[in-house]
């Protein structure tokens, strides 16, 4: 083969590539905007099978409200949500408050939180431990801590802003700090003498103590925070204005008088849900950048 018939082959070559690369982009892009489906993730704060089993009736009855096919794509870490939404790969994503922040950044106000459970209003975290000698913050200081992911809201975030208020620097103060990626991996990771503490949303802890899936004599809570706002049901702001109003009206609609509307509350540990706005969010957003977590 001479020299300019192999320069013609590789040419050839190439623009097959090119153009194969480009279907496939083209594929791509049509999979992710696919007419007639609601594409639902949420952080992965739980257990993905549990997270999985607590929105079965959520997307069931989202289906008959909006008309479309509702998907649950379980995600592999926090960032991973904040991206699927931002970049619209998602439709809907249940966020905590720190990671709605995330996204609000990310996307230059380009996601619009619709409504939140009547909980999370008021939400909170709570700081668990086996050991006598840990009766307060003040008591971690060379103990070991475990949180739960570096983007939760309410198992690191807002429990390590109210350790910098109570002047105690996890980094600094404590002999070691470790993440567990999830709520119920912190209390295992407590329980089973990882770490001296661990801190992890009040939802979870109570959870977790009615299923008896832990034993409150044995691992207790030694401190509770106050309130703050948390998680979300987010969307992209594209999203047309009828598909949110049909979301949020199908959120407000759920009543524990009814029983398809007990089941989904139950399993979303709420009482009901309200609307939120952005604007609920700007004391987590403060409390971030002040913890310098956000970027």
């Amino acid at each position: 083969m001479t020299h300019f018939s192999a320069l013609r082959t590789l040419k050839s070559m190439l623009a097959a590539s090119l153009a194969a690369t480009a279907l496939l982009a083209s594929a791509s892009a049509i999979a992710q905007v696919t007419p007639g489906v609601l594409r639902v993730s949420a952080i992965p704060d739980e257990a993905p099978t549990e997270l999985q089993r607590k929105f079965k009736p959520l997307g069931d009855y989202l289906a008959k409200a909006t008309g479309l096919k509702v998907e649950f794509t379980p995600v592999t870490d926090y960032p991973a949500a904040v991206e699927g939404l931002v970049n619209k790969r998602l439709d809907l994503v249940w966020f905590g408050g720190f990671t709605f922040v995330q996204a609000n950044v990310r996307s230059k106000g380009k996601v619009t939180p619709l409504v939140q459970r009547q909980e999370d209003t008021a939400f909170r975290s709570v700081f668990v431990t086996t050991k006598a000698d840990i009766t307060k913050l003040d008591d971690l200081k060379g103990k070991t801590l475990s949180f739960g992911s570096e983007s939760s809201t309410s198992g690191h975030l807002m429990p390590r802003s109210y350790m910098l208020a109570a002047k105690i620097d996890p980094d600094a103060d404590l002999k070691r700090v470790a993440y567990s990626g999830a709520h119920d991996a912190t209390v295992a990771a407590v329980a089973g003498g990882k770490v001296d503490a661990g801190a992890l949303n009040i939802s979870v802890w109570e959870k977790l103590v009615a299923e008896k899936k832990v034993d409150p004599a044995a691992v207790r809570v030694f401190y509770t925070t106050p309130g703050y706002f948390d998680y979300n049901w987010t969307v992209h702001a594209d999203m047309p204005a009828p598909m949110k109003k049909k979301l949020t009206d199908a959120f407000l609609a759920l009543d524990k008088s009814t029983p398809e509307g007990k089941e989904i509350l139950e399993l979303q540990k709420a009482s009901k849900f309200v609307p939120t706005k952005p604007e609920n969010y700007s004391a987590i957003e403060a409390a971030a950048r002040s913890a310098k977590l956000l970027k």
